[in-house]
């Protein structure tokens, strides 16, 4: 078991832990801009799409990698089931939970991006608002586990991120609020139903 434990294992999970919150916050700010369809004319909704969609696919690298690592390292007694399963971790239970809740959120709106042709509209759409609770449950763990999670570098990438969806969000709603009821990010070619 100790042939796991290696600080470069441990670097790498911190690391890509860090990564991983900066990504998802690109996410949910591109999706915004795709929702409120921001530059009009100027800049192609087609290509924050795609942007959206590469980094959203880059998000989820860096968390599998994430969770991996931390799986392996043995220095700390977390398995494969605490992954995907809160509450299950005997180390730190609570934070361990909360990033567990963060990567299943993270996994079905992405895997349900994946078949949104299959899914309708509607539900395709209450699923992707699970981004934004990924995003706050992110944000938490990564403010209460690890050994570094309070040191200058840490915090003020998380204030940083934290930032940059306040804003995000505040142009949302304050901004464009006829575009803030009710949308999320999807195709431009999509044509949502209407209603009388």
């Amino acid at each position: 078991m100790n042939a796991f434990t290696s600080p470069y294992i441990w670097y790498t999970s911190r690391t890509t832990g860090v990564v991983s919150l900066v990504f998802l916050t690109f996410v949910c700010v591109l999706g915004i801009l795709v929702s409120t369809r921001v530059g009009g004319r100027r800049i192609g909704r087609f290509e924050i799409n795609e942007l959206h969609r590469s980094v959203s696919l880059t998000a989820m690298i860096f968390v599998v990698i994430h969770v991996v690592t931390t799986v392996v390292d043995t220095y700390v007694p977390i398995g494969w089931v605490s992954s995907v399963v809160p509450f299950t971790s005997p180390y730190k239970t609570l934070p361990v939970a909360v990033g567990t809740v963060a990567f299943d959120l993270m996994l079905a709106v992405w895997l349900s991006s994946l078949v949104k042709e299959r899914l309708h509209f509607a539900t395709w759409r209450v699923m992707h608002w699970g981004a934004y609770l990924a995003f706050v449950s992110s944000a938490v763990h990564a403010y209460t586990v690890g050994t570094d999670a309070h040191s200058h570098w840490c915090l003020y990438t998380l204030y940083g991120c934290l930032g940059l969806m306040v804003v995000a969000l505040t142009w949302r709603v304050v901004a464009r609020p006829h575009r803030a009821a009710g949308r999320t990010a999807y195709s431009p070619l999509h044509q949502p139903e209407r209603t009388r």
